[in-house]
């Protein structure tokens, strides 16, 4: 831990310690500013990179212009996405810029980094079916007691049609349960397992996941949520690992999503 990496440690942590305590106050500071310096301003998340590159004498304009712009193009595709979406409905920009981070971490890890056992596989088997649905039986009765228990899900009826439903679960299978699947399973439980073991990176795993939706349905910390995807996240890395594939894991984490967000 060089002084150059710890700065950068730091620096990439101010946002996270930010938003996590004063989430309003800092929207509300930043809305403040012209529309040109909120959507240029990410383009100081270039910082950790230079402290560090510098420092070792690796630095290349071209990775530069990378993290300096890659940042700023996804706030204008979501400053975009507010504007055209008020309401908060959901927006087609929104996908993008998942994607687009799904699309480079993919290069980096399996073309560069070339990371092994990640079980990033569009080669679809009867066993990733099996695993997830086993994973999702499993989840159900804990999810559902703990759920109504903490009076954080509320059962209702809603009876949807066969194409609604089939395009909701694949809707869901893409764009939330892949990309979420692949950097907390196929990378940081991956990585995690060969320095500190099975167990242990799979409960590590869980919580980050859980902690990654502090701020889901709240504008403050919402602890009930957090408990219950660190649950949620101990059984979709079972899947994953199980046999080492991100299909499975997604299976249990879409199928979850799915029925939550029909009868619950």
């Amino acid at each position: 831990m060089t002084p150059a990496a710890v700065a950068a440690l730091v620096i990439e942590l101010i946002p996270a310690a930010l938003f996590g305590l004063a989430a309003e106050q800092v929207g509300r500071a930043l809305q403040r500013w012209p529309l040109a310096a909120r959507i240029a301003f990410p383009a100081l998340c270039v910082l950790p990179y230079f402290a560090i590159s510098a420092s070792q004498h690796l630095f290349h304009w071209k990775w530069f212009a990378l993290y300096a712009g890659l940042p700023v193009g996804m706030t204008w595709l979501l400053e975009r996405a507010a504007v055209a979406d008020p309401e908060q409905r959901g927006n087609w920009r929104e996908a993008l810029g998942k994607l687009l981070l799904v699309d480079m971490g993919l290069y980096g890890f399996l073309a560069i980094r070339q990371l092994s056992g990640t079980g990033f596989d569009f080669h679809l088997k009867w066993s990733d079916l099996k695993t997830g649905l086993r994973e999702l039986i499993f989840f159900a009765p804990v999810v559902l007691i703990a759920g109504v228990a903490l009076d954080f899900i509320h059962p209702h009826a809603n009876v949807p049609g066969v194409a609604e439903a089939a395009l909701t679960w694949i809707g869901i299978f893409f764009f939330i349960a892949l990309p979420e699947e692949l950097y907390f399973r196929a990378w940081v439980q991956n990585l995690l397992e060969r320095c500190l073991g099975r167990r242990a990176a799979l409960m590590i795993a869980s919580v980050l996941f859980g902690l990654s939706h502090f701020n889901k349905r709240s504008a403050h910390f919402n602890w009930r949520y957090v408990l219950l995807a660190t649950i949620a996240g101990i059984f979709y890395g079972r899947a994953w690992r199980k046999n080492r594939r991100v299909p499975a894991s997604s299976i249990t984490h879409a199928s979850v999503d799915w029925i939550w967000s029909w009868w619950f």
